[in-house]
């Protein structure tokens, strides 16, 4: 199967500021109950992604383009650029912000907390 992706505008996301482009790669559906969600995601300049905790789910980051402020789940602030892998343990908040004046692209996975029984 091929298919276009499917392109979402989210508005203030996590309690973020202004916009977020998620350019849906794999659909909900598709991950067949191991995550929520696989996308390209751009943040204008001036736009985030607000701090939220993961419950049952991890989320990381690879940065494509862009520089901007992963905001981890200590409360810390770090720079990002192309190539830098933000990730965050399952339970932890996390939040992204981008206060350059160029597009931040990275993309996203969130997928569920394997429970070995």
């Amino acid at each position: 199967m091929v298919r276009k992706t499917k392109t979402e505008i989210k508005k203030e996301l996590r309690g973020g500021r202004g916009e977020v482009e998620i350019q849906h790669i794999v659909s909900r559906e598709e991950l067949n109950g191991h995550g929520d969600m696989y996308a390209l995601v751009r943040l204008k300049p001036g736009c985030s992604i607000g701090y939220h905790q993961h419950i049952g789910n991890t989320e990381p980051y690879f940065i494509i383009e862009g520089h901007g402020i992963f905001v981890d789940h200590d409360g810390s602030r770090i720079e990002v650029g192309p190539g830098d892998v933000c990730y965050i343990e399952v339970g932890e908040s996390h939040g992204m912000e981008n206060n350059s004046d160029q597009d931040l692209v990275f993309m996203a996975l969130i997928y569920n907390e394997c429970k070995f029984y």
